[in-house]
């Protein structure tokens, strides 16, 4: 059984999304494949939909005259969240950088990769903390857990885990990607300074006044 047919509210919640991905499904037909009452799987549905992991995209006649059954189908959110295989792919894409380009190559394109992460509606205007609290909250969005600190001329960004972080053991230099998506969300200098002792865990200084350290 995958970890999210185990995880995700139990073993029939987990066979109803295995049921949605391999098609558009309604609760009847559901309810039949699994056995149950269309009152269960439509309980289950209503908080996969709650989740965003599942959304209706339609209707579909019955054989008789009756009401059109609704459709569902999962969500791009929940295709992202129910993959496990983001997380190796990129390591293994980061290595394979490694094996073919210069360093200073590699780095050009994990800011880049950086620059294109910034989300159009996330651009922070107002104060330097405001736009240090929006990158915050786009961090945590991603998968990170975050405290926004103040430090001697700036703030820093404190990490607690870090949303890249297989990456990160196999290409420490993949912070560099979030350093300059937490530079773009800012519009200020960052200085990556992560814990890498246990694992990983996200640190930035964003530091108003140049030369300046805690």
């Amino acid at each position: 059984m995958r970890w999210w047919e185990q995880q995700v509210g139990g073993a029939t919640r987990g066979r109803i999304i295995a049921l949605i991905r391999r098609g558009m499904s309604t609760i009847e037909e559901l309810a039949a494949e699994l056995g149950v009452t269309d009152n269960a799987v439509r309980a289950q549905i209503q908080t996969l939909e709650d989740a965003d992991l599942v959304a209706s995209v339609g209707t579909r006649q019955g054989a008789g005259a009756g009401k059109p059954a609704t459709l569902y189908q999962i969500t791009q959110t929940g295709e992202a969240m129910l993959s496990a295989a983001y997380a190796p792919v990129l390591t293994s894409l980061l290595e394979s950088l490694a094996d073919r380009l210069a360093p200073a190559d590699i780095a050009e394109i994990l800011r880049e990769t950086g620059r294109r992460l910034v989300p159009a509606d996330s651009i922070a205007t107002g104060s330097m903390e405001s736009r240090v609290r929006t990158a915050a909250a786009v961090l945590i969005a991603l998968g990170a857990e975050i405290d926004v600190e103040k430090i001697n001329g700036g703030f820093r960004l404190r990490g607690y885990a870090c949303p890249l972080s297989a990456a990160v053991r196999a290409e420490p230099g993949a912070c560099q990607v979030v350093e300059e998506l937490v530079a773009s969300l800012v519009g200020s200098p960052v200085r990556e300074c992560c814990d890498r002792t246990h694992g990983a865990r996200c640190r930035f200084e964003i530091l108003s006044k140049v030369g300046v350290r805690n």
